[in-house]
């Protein structure tokens, strides 16, 4: 008996693998992210690409906050070359991390987008630093960046 699951097939376990393979190259969790900020030795350097405003109003411990406006050849070789970046905004209801992975690929440069920005940090019982307590939503000002 066929259903809304069923009535297209699955793809082959080949197709899964690479479509998978691929987005695990491009994106990351925030429990992923908090268990390498944990460490002490992420391997990556976590940005923060809202704007100045919402940054202070809250922000994941050791993220730099970079407006994704403000990523430039200039402003990226304060990093080596292979340095891998990763990317948060507002959450899922704001597009700031994806223009910001766009602009740091054009670039050249390594790149991963932590899936849920803010809101996924927040809905994962994880702490924001500065004004943690004010942050009452998950409003981006990707006007202001």
């Amino acid at each position: 008996m066929s259903n809304a699951v069923t009535a297209v097939p699955a793809a082959t376990s080949a197709v899964a693998l690479a479509h998978f393979s691929a987005r695990l190259a491009l994106e990351t969790d925030c429990s992923d992210v908090h268990a390498a900020m944990q460490s002490g030795a992420p391997g990556f350097v976590l940005l923060d690409v809202r704007g100045p405003t919402a940054h202070a109003a809250g922000h994941v411990r050791g993220a730099v906050n970079l407006p994704h406006r403000d990523i430039s050849a200039e402003r990226m070789a304060a990093w080596p070359a292979a340095t891998l970046f990763v990317v948060y905004c507002a959450g899922p209801h704001c597009n700031g991390a994806d223009k910001a992975a766009l602009q740091l690929a054009r670039l050249g440069r390594p790149v991963k987008l932590m899936l849920g920005g803010i809101a996924g940090w927040r809905d994962e019982g994880f702490a924001l630093d500065d004004g943690a307590a004010a942050v009452q939503s998950y409003a981006c000002d990707c006007a202001l960046v």
